[in-house]
């Protein structure tokens, strides 16, 4: 059965890369004791799936992971060991049961939402709050990129679904495609916006909050309908368990021991060859010896 998890990233934690919450995850699962289904193969991990990667800097109230479990006992129950094996600074605030159907996290993810708050002294010089509406208007919002082969002049006005500024807070919210073909970040938004006032972004001149991450419950052709990707579960209100995912636990396991069985048998059968030719040869060699000495002693 698949498990989508809803963790927060807050604090110092917010400069581990994306690779070591991986490794975080992998141990606060055996610590928590989560029954968490692992591969088949001759190295298994545990099958586990995350959505889009957080930077490093950023800190969110909507990530999410994907795992497969043998069993499971209660969402609340989970919640509670998974935060007690945790560390300060990642909090799990939600585990749902996927529907059969559900597709990975990674693949699911169709927009985020972010929330921008410009650092003081380091604003750009413009009204930047008060002109957000107009550039938020503008048919096209044309930014550059570089690849490894050439330099790329894109559009990135259709992936942004949402544009607006908080006066009262002084921060900018938005909301943009965060798919694996779109994928807009923050920053690019920003550099574009300052860059039609003639200005360039300070150094490190904003911090980036996720607020959510989300999928898309429309059809091809249908207008978005973005929902939390924990939405499409549901709550675990007793225990569970995955016979099928457990068969093919056993039936690993016994494949794993049938084939160090036949390994040792093979060992074994090459020592014994070994052997064999050994004892052959010094056999061999003996014969020789004597056959030598026969004919050393006929000659004298």
């Amino acid at each position: 059965m698949k498990v989508r998890v809803k963790f927060r990233k807050y604090g110092p934690v917010r400069f581990i890369g994306h690779l070591d919450v991986m490794r975080f995850f992998q141990k606060c699962i055996r610590r928590a004791e989560i029954d968490v289904a692992y591969t088949t193969g001759y190295s298994p991990h545990q099958i586990m799936t995350f959505a889009a990667p957080l930077g490093v800097g950023l800190t969110s109230d909507g990530e999410y992971m994907d795992i497969e479990c043998n069993s499971v006992t209660t969402s609340e129950d989970m919640i509670e060991r998974f935060n007690r094996a945790s560390v300060p600074g990642i909090e799990i605030v939600s585990v749902v049961l996927l529907p059969e159907q559900a597709g990975n996290a990674m693949a699911s993810v169709a927009a985020a939402s972010y929330t921008v708050r410009f650092r003081e002294n380091r604003e750009p010089s413009f009204d930047y709050l008060g002109q957000l509406a107009d550039f938020y208007a503008r048919p096209e919002i044309l930014i550059t990129k570089e690849t490894k082969k050439n330099t790329l002049t894109l559009d990135i006005r259709p992936g942004i679904y949402g544009l607006q500024a908080d006066p009262e807070s002084r921060t900018i919210r938005m909301l943009v495609d965060a798919s694996s073909s779109g994928n807009i970040k923050p920053v690019q938004i920003l550099e574009a916006y300052v860059a039609l006032h003639g200005e360039n972004l300070a150094e490190n001149a904003f911090t980036v909050h996720r607020n959510d991450t989300y999928l898309n419950l429309a059809a091809e052709g249908e207008p978005r309908q973005l929902v939390p990707m924990d939405a499409i579960g549901s709550q675990i209100l007793e225990p569970m368990v995955d016979e099928k995912r457990l068969q093919i636990a056993r039936e690993a396991q016994q494949r794993k021991e049938e084939a160090v069985r036949e390994a040792e048998r093979i060992r074994q059968e090459a020592m014994a060859a070994k052997e064999a030719e050994l004892q052959e040869w010094m056999q061999s060699r003996g014969d020789k010896e004597k056959q030598a000495a026969r004919e050393a002693g006929q000659q004298s």
